[in-house]
């Protein structure tokens, strides 16, 4: 272990700035970049969807750069060389989507491409940058030090999303290509500050495993039951959690008459409750003790809250005039967020529970699943609300469907948790894992 000096604040909210730049990069190939292939190119709605899935399907690999970090010992070139790469990634997304208005076929074969190192970016940049953490920061600021990376990552939405929206007006190729270049380069050059000197060089070699080959280390990992049990309630949790990302405004739509302006403000309460239960673990976890048990409870209680919070609207048409729909969704975003910040707070503790060195495949095999969760998500909810109104014969019971079997997940993700870290309480050959995961 190092033996330098925990982070304070100051150090948290300096890696946090790498989250944001990291958000602002995505953002605008999943949202910027998609608006323009359906609107201004007028082509099907799958293309820019195929493209976001497969820069998910790329971060399989995040256990194999993971590990790449294990074997050196150190996480900042693979933070700073996955923003290069994402960084890059961005740009071309922008050309290829530029070229595909007078070019369509090798537009989209350069799409293809930049869309694989945005994914790569993503996977070597955000695996090192939570390893790395997980390193430097205290147990007990571990939860406020999850959210406030995780709040910082959506305030890069937020800010991209505001600036960039004004300076893409009127809409032109050229335009389109610098914007993109502009943010692209003033992130990588932020992150490129943020993490200069914080991991140190010394106590970092010292950390560094022993050389070995990727799989006998991945077998390894997912030997642990504490890593396999985490991995398996993060993929069912992540899948709960994006399942209902495109249905909420079409069902407010469609059962409740909103007109698109108000589902749009409906989303926006929704992403201000999860930015609020992220502030609350932020807050409590910092104050509160208990560690992983701690932790536990907050995941528990979130999911639970969730669970309940759909179930009630898979039958919320019976009362459409007086359901308090805006509460509701906020109470959602609210559970989901506190979940979801205790969640990445537990893997932060959970990735030193077991043999030193294979923390990069650990926090790999974590990213991985969640990752693919939130691949599948979307698009499993879309199917089901389809599967839905085939078999129901309407669309109020399609939405219903769609909810009973997210609340169904958010059930499985509150079970699973309860047994997060508790294979650790086992007696273990490496000295410090069962006090990483208590």
């Amino acid at each position: 272990m190092s033996m330098q000096p925990p982070l304070g604040w100051p150090g948290i909210v300096r890696l946090g700035l790498v989250q944001t730049s990291l958000g602002a990069i995505v953002v605008l190939t999943t949202a910027a970049l998609n608006r323009v292939m359906v609107v201004e190119h007028a082509l099907p709605a799958m293309l820019p969807g195929a493209l976001v899935a497969l820069h998910y399907a790329v971060q399989m690999l995040r256990p194999r750069l993971g590990h790449g970090s294990d074997q050196g010992g150190r996480r900042t070139p693979w933070i700073i060389g996955g923003m290069a790469v994402l960084a890059l990634g961005g740009v071309l997304a922008a050309a290829a989507t530029a070229w595909m208005g007078t070019a369509l076929i090798p537009g989209i074969l350069l799409a293809v491409l930049a869309f694989l190192l945005v994914g790569l970016g993503v996977g070597a940049a955000g695996t090192s940058l939570l390893v790395l953490l997980a390193a430097r920061v205290a147990p007990q600021r571990k939860p406020a030090a999850a959210s406030i990376v995780w709040i910082m990552m959506i305030a890069g939405f937020v800010v991209t999303t505001a600036t960039t929206g004004r300076l893409l007006d009127p809409y032109s190729p050229e335009r389109l290509v610098a914007v993109t270049a502009a943010v692209s380069a003033i992130a990588f050059l932020v992150s490129l500050l943020a993490v200069a000197g914080v991991e140190g060089s010394r106590a970092a070699r010292r950390e560094a495993s022993a050389p070995s080959a990727f799989l006998p280390a991945l077998r390894e990992v997912w030997s642990e039951p504490v890593a396999r049990h985490f991995t398996i309630f993060v993929f069912v949790s992540m899948l709960a959690y994006s399942a209902q990302d495109l249905i909420l405004e079409p069902f407010a739509g469609a059962v409740f008459g909103m007109t698109l302006g108000e589902s749009t403000r409906l989303s926006s309460v929704q992403h201000g409750g999860v930015l609020a239960g992220m502030i609350l673990i932020a807050v409590v976890g910092s104050l509160a003790k208990g560690g992983l048990r701690a932790l536990r409870c907050w995941i528990v209680g979130g999911c639970g809250v969730a669970f309940l919070v759909l179930l009630s609207l898979a039958f919320a048409h019976q009362s459409a005039e007086s359901y308090p729909l805006r509460a509701a969704c906020f109470a959602l975003g609210m559970a989901n967020g506190a979940f979801a910040a205790a969640a990445i707070a537990a893997m932060m503790q959970l990735v030193n529970a077991g043999r030193p060195g294979r923390e990069g495949v650990r926090m790999g095999l974590f990213g991985a699943a969640q990752a693919i969760a939130f691949g599948l998500g979307g698009f499993l909810g879309t199917a089901m609300l389809d599967v839905g109104r085939i078999a129901t014969g309407s669309t109020v019971g399609g939405y219903a469907l769609v909810f009973l079997g997210d609340a169904a997940l958010f059930l499985a993700s509150a079970w699973l948790a309860l047994r997060i870290g508790q294979a650790a309480r086992a007696p273990s050959r490496y000295p410090g894992a069962a006090a990483a995961a208590s």
